[in-house]
């Protein structure tokens, strides 16, 4: 996964045996958190 190559929902599912659908919601859950005003701000910060 950390060569830089994008991959579907399907083959990251396959790599850790889980289903396209949940890494879809991974996906999504790790977005709504990272877009939640406090932890943006904090990241903002953080990569300044």
């Amino acid at each position: 996964i950390d060569d830089g190559r994008q991959r579907t929902l399907e083959e990251v599912g396959q790599l850790y045996k889980v289903t396209r659908e949940r890494i879809r919601q991974i996906e999504a859950k790790a977005l709504r958190k990272l877009k939640h005003p406090t932890r943006s701000r904090k990241l903002r910060e953080y990569l300044k």
